[in-house]
């Protein structure tokens, strides 16, 4: 939306999208971003990277159904939903192609919508995605973050390999489940609802084979952390699947990569982004 100097003003707003109230916000001026969260985020787990690309970004990004601010559906939660509400959301703001940045959830629809909808794209930024649930790593070390610290992907659950998710981690606030808490129209009992939902999401979807992957044709950024729960050889899995992809492991990092090393993160998509 233009204000009367034909800037873009900020807009935070819900949308009518597939028949469900989703929000939604616009920022900033220049070249289109999109930015999609992960599972059982909000935006406010991309804020920081949503500053860092303003002023010289017009940056679009909305909540999908059961997350942050958008009410939950009664249906189960497929990327193929996700997909088809991303594609709604462009069409709707007349967006016809945008440089796409996903984290997790978010950057494996970034990846379908790169290999389905390619005139739409114009290059994706993939944080800590996985082509199927066997990408999850069973290590002791990488039992860290899935996405929120109270609710991790038992290792048994994604590979059958056996074994447990280590402890909650006293002094580490679930901070995911606090946004929750505080902006779910649906109401703070609702969480496990959605992550009831989003377990069996992850752990039956998504099925991308590498060597479809080569269709891609827009520029591509693969990150992940080196502790992240996406094991590190996945990651290297799809950067090489992916013609002239670029992959970046963040040291020191788990799945909560976006939190743990924002500088470094915002750096590389800077200078990855034309």
């Amino acid at each position: 939306m233009k204000n009367g100097t034909g800037r873009y003003a900020e807009l935070m707003t819900y949308l009518r999208i597939n028949n469900v109230d989703l929000y939604a916000e616009v920022h900033g001026n220049g070249d289109p971003v999109l930015l999609l969260h992960g599972g059982f985020c909000s935006l406010e787990s991309m804020r920081a990277l949503s500053d860092s690309l303003l002023p010289g970004y017009l940056v679009h990004a909305f909540e999908r159904p059961g997350h942050g601010r958008s009410a939950d559906i009664n249906e189960e939660y497929s990327y193929a939903r996700g997909l088809a509400d991303t594609i709604a959301y462009l069409d709707l703001q007349e967006l016809e192609s945008v440089h796409v940045i996903g984290y997790s959830d978010g950057a494996i629809l970034g990846l379908l919508l790169a290999l389905e909808h390619p005139q739409r794209v114009r290059s994706v930024t993939a944080i800590s995605a996985n082509l199927d649930p066997s990408a999850f790593s069973t290590g002791d070390e990488h039992q860290k973050l899935v996405l929120t610290p109270a609710h991790r992907v038992p290792a048994q659950d994604v590979d059958g390999a056996g074994g447990e998710p280590a402890p909650n981690e006293p002094d580490k606030p679930d901070v995911e489940r606090q946004h929750y808490e505080r902006l779910s129209p649906n109401g703070p009992g609702h969480a496990d609802v959605v992550l009831d939902k989003l377990f069996r999401l992850w752990t039956t979807e998504p099925d991308i084979k590498p060597a479809d992957l080569a269709r891609i044709t827009a520029p591509v950024l693969i990150m992940a952390g080196d502790r992240d729960s996406i094991r590190p050889d996945h990651s290297l899995l799809i950067a090489a699947s992916i013609p002239g992809a670029q992959l970046c492991i963040v040291p020191g990092a788990s799945h909560g990569l976006l939190a743990e090393r924002p500088e470094l993160i915002h750096h590389v998509i800077q200078g990855f982004l034309p």
